[in-house]
């Protein structure tokens, strides 16, 4: 398995997209699940190089302005940044209300967090 994450290939696999596709969820929450999961996936790809979820700012901020020299757009950058961090917040406290550690979480638990929401 390459240790590199290609940003166009979706960590989600069509086997949990078509589980995602079948749940009694409106359409919203369906996409807001997919993109939960998604960006946990990057999440935890980036925390592959640290050994915690809360000091991997600078991880994070590295890994989306690689992400958006491809495109030359630090516009993007910032915006994926600033998103990936909300993102990884959300997912921090959520995880800590039910136990568990974030990189632990699966789509059971991401199932939860979009339900309550």
């Amino acid at each position: 398995m390459s240790n590199k994450f290609d940003p166009f290939q979706n960590p989600l696999n069509i086997e949990m997209i078509r589980a995602i596709d079948q749940l009694n969820l409106s359409t919203i929450k369906k996409h807001h699940l997919r993109i939960l999961a998604h960006c946990l996936a990057i999440l935890k790809f980036i925390s592959q190089k640290n050994s915690s979820f809360d000091t991997e700012e600078d991880l994070l901020k590295e890994w989306c302005n690689n992400q958006s020299r491809k495109f030359n757009d630090q516009d993007f950058s910032d915006l994926l940044f600033e998103q990936l961090s909300l993102t990884a917040k959300k997912l921090n406290i959520f995880s800590q209300m039910i136990g568990k550690e974030i990189e632990d979480l699966q789509i059971e638990d991401l199932i939860l967090l979009v339900e309550e929401n």
